[in-house]
């Protein structure tokens, strides 16, 4: 075969590869730009009416509404969040699977269970929706008005105490305490907060650990004495709660946020469209006045800067989580 002919079907191969390719191209393209053409679900990693199911919900609608296709909340609780996240951390990266992620299933969890998944690698974040802070709070009934008071209780009584599952922020914080203050209590895992509210309310147990925004209207109606919150300053809707900080526990300021992941791998359009469309809901009146009554904090971040964020929350907390783990 003559060397330029063999040189010429080189050429028209290479040229028939880069019109294959940028055809590849603009068809995903195309499909990015058409995204969404379907019903998006939106996993919530835990039990309805907490804080995560609050955030999921409130842009599960902005989002519909805006992208004219339904965006579907869907409850899979459990190992706090990681069996809902590694559902869709196994999913295919096409943008129609998405997980409320939070400081619990992407911070607390792979710290203590690496081998589920990894929290950056495994992941695509999209957008911090924010979240509010800790709060310890007891049966109103029991004889309990302050955090001292609340040690001598349970030094002097076998206390058990509540959070929304092993591996969540508030169990984090409250085996802190825990170590902190030298009082030793039996933790009992819940699936979700809420469940953790009730208990606590019917007695079955005398305190929780869990998030302000979920013990907030029993906390307001008298039924649970929050004791102290995880926040850096008192907090306007809560005046009379002091901060563990002021307590003597400078070490227990945190906020329990919450985020929009996806599967590793997806479109950096999609990812921009849908951090873009969650930021307007999160910046809108009615999400500021809806969160605002929840003691909730919001954050106005690219993915980028979010991305950053969990890293350094990963940073932050995994010496505090080898900690409590050697403790046990």
């Amino acid at each position: 075969m003559p060397r330029n002919f063999r040189a010429s079907a080189a050429s028209l191969l290479g040229v028939a590869a880069g019109v294959i390719t940028c055809l590849g191209t603009g068809t995903a393209m195309a499909q990015d730009a058409l995204w969404p053409q379907r019903a998006v679900k939106i996993v919530v990693p835990y039990a309805a009416g907490g804080s995560s199911d609050t955030l999921g919900r409130l842009i599960s609608v902005g989002l519909t509404e805006a992208l004219k296709q339904p965006f579907v909340i869907e409850n899979k609780g459990g190992a706090g969040g990681m069996i809902g996240s590694q559902q869709v951390a196994k999913s295919a990266p096409d943008g129609y699977n998405l997980v409320i992620s939070g400081v619990a299933s992407h911070v607390i969890g792979p710290s203590e269970n690496p081998k589920v998944y990894d929290p950056i690698k495994d992941f695509t974040h999209i957008a911090m929706l924010g979240g509010p802070p800790i709060v310890l709070a007891v049966n109103a009934q029991l004889p309990i008005t302050d955090l001292k008071s609340f040690i001598a209780y349970a030094k002097a009584n076998p206390v058990s105490w509540g959070s929304p599952g092993k591996g969540t922020h508030g169990y984090l914080i409250g085996e802190a305490f825990e170590v902190m203050s030298q009082t030793p209590m039996q933790h009992v895992a819940y699936k979700g907060g809420s469940p953790a509210v009730a208990d606590t309310i019917a007695g079955h147990i005398p305190a929780l650990f869990t998030t302000l925004s979920t013990a907030s209207a029993q906390i307001q109606s008298g039924k649970l004495r929050a004791l102290a919150i995880t926040s850096s300053k008192r907090l306007p809707e809560f005046p009379n709660v002091p901060t563990f900080a002021e307590q003597g526990y400078p070490k227990l300021i945190a906020l329990t946020w919450f985020s929009l992941s996806g599967p590793q791998g997806m479109s950096p359009a999609v990812v921009d469209k849908l951090n873009k469309e969650t930021r307007k809901i999160m910046q809108s009146q009615v999400a500021k006045d809806t969160l605002a009554k929840q003691s909730m904090e919001t954050f106005d971040w690219d993915s980028a800067r979010f991305t950053q964020y969990v890293g350094e929350e990963l940073k932050q907390w995994a010496p505090m989580i080898k900690t409590v783990k050697s403790d046990n």
